[in-house]
């Protein structure tokens, strides 16, 4: 089984993202809701259509502005339903809607998402699938792996020996954190 690490370095595209986004902890709720949409969005797809669509995806959504999204109603849903530099599918688009407004709530209750992942850090994999399962929608065991994996909650983005590691490492990601 190859590894991101075996596929990425040198890639025009997985290259930059595992260079310098995959894996670090991500403390900005926009940057956050953002990864957690390119997740959604990647699912039966590739992870090159999500990268190759991430600008469209940032134009297309306000810059993954939480609450403009929170705040999007039909004619909003069609537009996006209708950009063909995005991926069209109804249910991505109504989960990146309801999930922005999930965000808001998080916000209210624990100050910002992070604050929200902070406070149920360390669960196992297994628990965070319920969590995100009863919080969130279209958030499968594989997509809140990967969101949690890429914003350095869950060990496994790079092999040991990859030098982007001890990057990783030196940035502290909740992973290596004790409660």
């Amino acid at each position: 089984m190859s590894h991101y690490c075996d596929l990425a370095p040198g890639h025009p595209f997985h290259g930059p993202y595992h260079d310098h986004e995959y894996g670090f902890p991500v403390a900005d709720d926009t940057a956050l809701f953002e990864r957690l949409v390119l997740e959604i969005n990647q699912a039966g797809l590739s992870w090159l259509t999500v990268l190759k669509k991430r600008e469209a995806f940032q134009r297309a959504l306000d810059g993954f502005a939480i609450e403009r999204i929170a705040a999007y109603g039909d004619a909003e849903r069609e537009r996006l339903l209708a950009d063909a530099g995005i991926i069209r599918n109804r249910l991505k688009v109504e989960a990146t809607i309801h999930n922005a407004r999930v965000i808001q709530r998080l916000r209210d209750e624990h100050g910002s998402f992070r604050a929200w992942l902070d406070h149920h850090h360390p669960l196992p994999h297994a628990d965070w699938v319920k969590l995100f399962k009863r919080t969130f929608r279209f958030t499968g065991p594989e997509i809140v792996k990967e969101f949690l994996m890429s914003t350095g909650y869950l060990p496994g983005a790079h092999h040991d020996d990859c030098p982007v590691q001890a990057r990783i490492l030196a940035a502290g990601p909740a992973w290596v954190r004790r409660p």
